[in-house]
């Protein structure tokens, strides 16, 4: 659970231009480092190498790094557009955050600024002769990593922007958000239950902008709940759509304009949603991918099968989800209360799409089906409610569409038994 600006240093991380900043600022100081570290050396080396030896590999490696440089863009640029066309543009976010990717482009960039600064200090005469062996010796080592970074490029390049290593890191991100809900039903906060609302309910607080929820600092709710000596309630979300003529909390205490905007502080908006706090939109891009697969001008029944087989196992930590009392150990922030994700929106964010996309289809029905019989085997107590209520719908769905009536009645023996058992 990180505290916002934990947060957005995260995101700031997962940036490519800052990676490739400090990767060029470590090679000026590379190629730099022989300056001082030469007056330290009294004595010369035992031998000695020329300016020409050094400048002339210094400009081979400047000019293929800018070639290399240039074509791992257009790869990138390339497998940003495949992993949109072919699973769902709110994937390409997850494939721009790789973090491989990102290391390979900074290692050339940085690469290439380090033969550049390297061949203006050798035109300029900074080096002495310990310097120049001091740069060959450094030169050498950067070849061994660029040889190294290729390699492992060429290894990387055959997966990148492919469907299936696109669906992969959806997955992550949604298992980890899942997770995050299970071990922390509330991020930590204690529960806010819809069907007996606090006292305080009538003093609300409203966002100023318009977007999505993309993260909410629970911690600071929790900081600024025991310094206004109240309890706040989160009636939003990680992922809902808010505007200013909607609540996004209450307070327990006399609203000031100090506290309305501190409270606002600790809600970041933005245009898009986020996969860190919001399990349902994992689930949602993964069902949006499914959606695409069954479409007429792709008809991929295998990827929407699938992505059926990941949604169960991401669904299976929930076996281990309760909902928290609020002297509970795990609650670290007592000043907050905030909603529980609700299962049964888990299962509409995944299973409803594809039930209603491929209900023309007997081999997306029957393994719907039959995902949903195993859900319901593996913890009836948890998911056998959800499952019924979508296996039921799902079949009614299938029944208008189908048209052979053996197609049919094996459907319907794997419905009864999710019924029966």
């Amino acid at each position: 659970m990180f505290s916002k600006w934990q947060w957005l240093l995260t995101q700031l991380g997962r940036k490519l231009w800052l990676r490739s900043a400090l990767f060029a600022l470590l090679a000026i100081f590379t190629a730099l480092i022989a300056i001082p570290v030469e007056l330290f050396i009294k004595e010369p080396f035992p031998f000695s190498i020329g300016a020409e030896s050094v400048g002339d590999i210094l400009n081979i490696l400047a000019s293929s790094m800018l070639a290399v440089t240039t074509f791992s863009l257009s790869v990138m640029v390339s497998a940003y557009t495949a992993a949109s066309s072919s699973a769902t543009p709110r994937a390409t976010k997850l494939v721009r955050q790789d973090s491989t990717t990102q290391n390979v482009l900074a290692t050339f960039i940085g690469s290439f600024l380090f033969s550049l600064v390297g061949i203006i200090a050798l035109s300029t005469d900074l080096y002495g002769e310990n310097g120049r062996l001091i740069l060959f010796a450094v030169t050498i080592a950067v070849v061994v990593i660029i040889v190294v970074t290729m390699l492992r490029w060429i290894e990387h390049l055959s997966k990148l922007g492919r469907l299936g290593e696109t669906t992969d890191r959806v997955e992550d991100a949604a298992s980890q958000a899942i997770q995050q809900r299970v071990d922390y039903p509330c991020l930590g906060a204690r529960r806010l239950d819809w069907d007996h609302l606090p006292d305080y309910f009538d003093q609300q607080i409203y966002p100023v902008k318009t977007g999505y929820v993309q993260h909410i600092d629970i911690s600071k709710l929790n900081h600024y709940g025991e310094f206004y000596k109240g309890e706040i309630s989160v009636l939003t979300e990680p992922g809902q759509f808010i505007h200013p003529a909607e609540a996004i909390a209450c307070f327990d205490g006399e609203l000031t304009e100090d506290i309305e905007n501190d409270i606002r502080a600790a809600f970041t908006v933005g245009n898009e949603r986020s996969f860190d706090q919001d399990p349902r939109f994992g689930l949602s891009v993964l069902a949006e991918i499914a959606s695409r697969a069954l479409s007429p001008a792709v008809n991929d029944p295998g990827t929407a099968i699938d992505i059926i087989s990941r949604a169960v196992r991401l669904l299976l930590p929930w076996r281990e989800h309760a909902s928290l009392e609020d002297d509970n150990e795990k609650i670290v922030y007592p000043h907050v209360r905030i909603s529980e994700i609700q299962l049964d929106d888990l299962f509409e964010d995944v299973f409803m799409p594809i039930a209603r996309d491929g209900a023309g289809l007997v081999e997306i029905q029957l393994r719907l089906q039959k995902s949903l019989l195993a859900l319901k085997r593996l913890c009836p107590d948890c998911f056998a409610e959800q499952v019924v209520r979508h296996s039921q719908m799902a079949y009614e769905r299938a029944e208008l569409t189908l048209n052979l009536d053996a197609e049919k009645q094996r459907l319907k023996q794997i419905v009864e038994k999710i019924h029966n058992e």
